[in-house]
């Protein structure tokens, strides 16, 4: 997938795992990108450990998925770290 392709399912998966856990939350639209392009990547990672694909390798509602379960793992643990410092 090139760099425009994870953009934007960094973009999609951000945006909507932000609108699914409702909180306030630091960063913009950068950091929404970022956090999406770091849950397709986690989503991806989990898929391939626990067998159920083969990653995030297309532009595809799967990839959106996997990057909607992966950014909301990652702002979990990033409000837990927040929460505690």
């Amino acid at each position: 997938m090139n760099i425009i392709a994870w953009i934007l399912v960094g973009l999609i998966g951000g945006s909507l795992a932000k609108l699914l856990m409702p909180g306030r939350d630091p960063g913009g639209l950068i950091i929404t990108i970022l956090l999406g392009i770091a849950g397709a990547l986690l989503g991806g990672f989990l898929s391939i450990a626990l067998g159920l694909g083969n990653g995030v390798d297309d532009f595809d509602i799967g990839t959106i998925v996997l990057s909607i379960i992966g950014s909301m793992i990652i702002l979990a643990g990033y409000r837990l770290v927040a929460r505690s410092v």
